[in-house]
């Protein structure tokens, strides 16, 4: 079972992990969690029987995404941990130098490669909220907005991770690489949140 309260102590900690990218995760995965919950409690209304198989469908499909996000926490911190450990290496000679390079760019490529996809999670998020909004129920519309921001949230957090890690990381290619994926998980979440956003205008 996992401890919220020792997580937060340790993030809170002067420990360097887990940090933001391991955090984003699990604001992450409140976004598909809350979307299970509005579809499950919709399927469970008869004021709602017509869109029961949809929901139904939607309150699995969030338990599965949410599983993702966990999954993503401890490869975050795994990922990050690598840099930390490369940074730690010794430099006294210039062997020791081109190792210490070496092991540090494929760590940072590897730190900002799992924020990177949590940012793809969270535009699947975004997708179930707007499938979530699109069951319409009234009284839970507050629940798929914050479980909208939430997944903005992630995606947010998520390039800042990218991002930092860019700013060391020497190889063009990865970089343009990553930055080229990262630039299309935003264009496509920007997109969807417009839509999402949309159907909260429209609702009763």
């Amino acid at each position: 079972m996992f401890d919220l309260d020792g997580y937060l102590d340790r993030l809170a900690s002067a420990d360097p992990t887990p940090g933001g990218g391991s955090a984003a995760t699990l604001v992450g995965a409140m976004s598909p969690a809350l979307v299970s919950m509005v579809a499950r409690i919709t399927a469970a209304s008869n004021k709602h029987v017509d869109v029961r198989p949809q929901a139904r469908a939607l309150a699995d499909e969030g338990d599965r995404l949410r599983s993702e996000f966990v999954a993503a926490r401890p490869r975050d911190e795994a990922a990050y941990e690598a840099v930390v450990t490369a940074h730690a290496l010794a430099r006294s000679t210039d062997e020791e130098k081109a190792i210490r390079t070496e092991r540090l760019q494929a760590a940072l490529a590897g730190a900002a490669e799992a924020p990177l996809e949590v940012a793809a999670l969270g535009a699947r998020a975004l997708e179930l909220c707007e499938r979530a909004a699109a069951l319409r129920n009234p009284h839970l519309m507050s629940d798929v907005e914050c479980a909208v921001h939430f997944a903005r949230a992630a995606i947010d957090a998520s390039v800042a991770n990218v991002q930092v890690n860019h700013r060391l990381l020497k190889n063009a290619e990865v970089v343009a690489g990553q930055t080229g994926r990262l630039s299309a998980i935003l264009d496509a979440a920007q997109a969807i949140e417009a839509r999402v956003l949309a159907l909260f205008t429209a609702a009763p």
